[in-house]
């Protein structure tokens, strides 16, 4: 019987990476001094596979000047910045927009332009690598990841991979040897897209400098459905980020930079259910909002229950209903939506209008994607919520009940005898428990009294409409 090793968890995921049409190569293979070499430093500090990159700029640029494209290499690889992640930042623009660049044209005026690193449009005009056991040195450390993942000669991901049968070896020791390769060797991270952990049973993924909570589980390949239980959590986690279509929509526009207070910064990506509720919201809002003739390039549908949402009309002018609990990420679920909206050319640069309203599936139309409070409990999004029988002992003082009769008599005039004394006795445990709770948080004693008679007139009002 064969051990189950790390490598082989690493051969595992490099023959994933193949059936997503990533060429596979043995790191040691392409190191400078070899036949197969791809790398120009004996001393492995060079990070970006220079010809690739190279290539490909002159592929995706085929009107800007060689000259130029050299401006463009040079500011891609020698991005300064004050830490790492500021330099990632910059580099992720570059990524996303292109690096802006300036020639000269024939009649010798300067012109601007954007040179681009990544063909977003057409997957396989880009080159795409997996490398196993990628040597990188810097200052005094020399350290080997597991697989890197290359697209255009640039290192946009990084797997960290431990032994299943040890033990001690966990997904929390790939995710430390992670820091621990961020800490040591930055350059290798200067471009990064996305960290990937896993012990071959359990797999994350997470961006650069983001805490062990928010290394999160991809649970669906296609978004339509939850990925089968059978299947390895790396494999999913593999095609259903980095089959190439879908991973560049995600370079492109599920990654952003926020302020994280101090002067600090925190990159964050989206997790499956952003991303792919984002991507079916997008394809609802073109065919809500025109007539296309073709399906265009989108995801599938990020739906997660058993049943299918058959479909508005052309034109309808309803998208659907985004339906994410508390804890979700709902805020940058939107700013997703909004940014993908701007850049799409068939909604011809949109504005865009955010209100808050409560109104529902008749005014939008039906759900188009669901995540509830369950899942979210389960992906580590929100904690669990218990529900637990409580039963307040109520002692009202004689003193109170001069105040409150005179009032339940007009409130409940017109019901029966027996029906108001029932009432009664609720109306008066309301309006102890109320003041109770308002004495127990600090309320001002001038004001308890008009707090509590707007509870109970809302109170009111809310048994009226649960009556009808």
């Amino acid at each position: 019987m064969t051990a189950f090793t790390e490598s082989v968890v690493e051969a595992a995921a490099l023959a994933w990476m193949k059936g997503l049409g990533y060429a596979v190569l043995h790191g040691p293979d392409i190191a400078a001094d070899m036949p197969g070499a791809e790398r120009r430093d004996p001393n492995y500090r060079d990070v970006v596979l220079e010809d690739r990159l190279r290539q490909a700029l002159v592929r995706l640029n085929p009107d800007l000047p060689s000259e130029t494209l050299d401006d463009a290499f040079r500011k891609l690889t020698r991005t300064e910045a004050p830490s790492l992640i500021e330099r990632n930042r910059a580099v992720h623009r570059m990524l996303a927009d292109g690096v802006t660049v300036e020639y000269r044209r024939p009649d010798g005026s300067i012109a601007g332009a954007q040179a681009r690193l990544l063909d977003f449009d057409e997957p396989d005009n880009n080159d795409w690598l997996a490398a196993n056991q990628f040597t990188v040195a810097e200052g005094q450390h020399t350290r080997r990841p597991d697989v890197v993942l290359f697209v255009n000669g640039l290192p946009l991901a990084v797997i960290e991979l431990k032994n299943p049968a040890d033990e001690n070896a966990t997904i929390w020791n790939a995710f430390h040897q992670i820091q621990t390769y961020q800490a040591q060797i930055p350059a290798l991270f200067a471009t990064n897209a996305a960290l990937v952990v896993s012990d071959g049973v359990q797999a994350r993924i997470g961006t650069l400098g983001a805490g062990k909570e928010w290394f999160k589980r991809w649970r669906t390949i296609t978004g339509r459905e939850d990925a089968a239980a059978h299947l390895p959590e790396l494999q999913v986690v593999l095609e259903g980020v980095f089959e190439k279509r879908r991973f560049l929509n995600l370079v492109r526009h599920f990654i952003v930079f926020e302020d994280a207070g101090g002067g600090k910064l925190a990159k964050k990506m989206a997790g499956y259910h952003q991303f792919h509720a984002v991507n079916v919201a997008v394809e609802e809002t073109l065919r809500a909002a025109v007539k296309r003739s073709a399906a265009g390039d989108l995801e599938e549908k990020g739906e997660y229950w058993s049943h299918r949402r058959p479909g508005g009309d052309p034109g309808d002018r309803r998208v659907g209903v985004v339906w994410h609990t508390q804890g979700s990420g709902k805020s940058l679920t939107m700013a997703f939506y909004a940014g993908r909206l701007v850049l799409h050319p068939d909604m011809q640069n949109p504005t865009i209008v955010v209100l808050t309203d409560a109104n529902t599936r008749a005014v939008f139309g039906d759900y188009i994607s669901v995540y509830d409070i369950q899942r979210a409990v389960v992906d580590g999004a929100t904690v669990p919520i218990y529900y637990e029988s409580r039963l307040a002992r109520i002692e009202l003082k004689e003193s109170e009940r001069p105040k409150i009769d005179p009032e339940f008599e007009e409130a409940t005039e017109g019901e029966e005898v027996e029906r108001q004394e029932k009432l009664k006795s609720r109306w008066a445990q309301l309006r102890v428990v109320v003041k109770r709770i308002l004495r127990k948080y600090g309320y001002p004693p001038d004001k308890q009294e008009k707090a509590t008679q707007t509870v109970l007139e809302q109170a009111e009002v809310l048994s009226e409409a649960w009556a009808e």
